[in-house]
């Protein structure tokens, strides 16, 4: 992984990206198609088995890379839930809750990185977490110094999540918006069973 900083601070994968994805696309040329080979080498593990083109087998992947439970089950690692930034450094923005655990801070190997607001904890200074099976929201503190609160209130211990509750980290204060709840959940969503109304 190459981190690069843009000039406005944020950090990004340079081998991912060729420009800073949080400043935008500077001078889109929508008529560029670029074409990037694709060496896919055959797996002994998958013979006689097929295998979803852009995914690793279910046997192997990657040595050493833990991959989430649901992820694991369904092939997917979709949004669950969104902080939005209503006040501070990256006030405006979102990002991204996937399920299960998300760490919070702002490195940019974070879950949740949250790069603008210095008085963040670098690494873990909060954990949002979505429970497929319960379908809830929790929010923990997490392993750095950077107290977090809930609604102006400390966070000591794991808390339950509601929507629109305020998260304050530093000086940032971020809108909790959730996407699975009682309308909708991914483990029990097909194709043909979204929602239409």
């Amino acid at each position: 992984m190459s981190m690069k900083r843009c000039e406005n601070g944020h950090y990004f994968d340079s081998s991912k990206y060729s420009a800073c994805p949080s400043c935008g696309i500077q001078d889109l040329d929508i008529h560029a198609t670029v074409i990037h080979p694709v060496q896919q080498q055959p797996s002994d593990n998958t013979e006689g088995h097929t295998v979803r083109h852009g995914q690793a087998s279910r046997t192997g992947g990657e040595p050493g890379v833990t991959v989430g439970v649901f992820r694991k089950n369904t092939g997917i690692d979709p949004v669950v839930g969104w902080l939005v930034c209503i006040h501070g450094a990256d006030r405006g923005r979102d990002f991204r809750i996937r399920s299960e655990r998300n760490a919070i801070g702002r490195a940019p190997n974070m879950d949740i990185c949250i790069g603008g607001d210095d008085t963040i904890s670098r690494e873990k200074h909060a954990y949002i977490s979505y429970n497929p099976r319960r379908n809830s929201f929790l929010l923990t503190p997490g392993e750095s110094r950077g107290i977090v609160y809930l609604n102006d209130e400390e966070v000591a211990s794991p808390i339950a999540l509601k929507p629109f509750d305020v998260i304050e980290l530093g000086q940032t204060k971020l809108l909790f918006v959730p996407f699975c709840g009682e309308q909708f959940q991914w483990n029990t969503m097909t194709g043909q069973d979204l929602p239409t109304s």
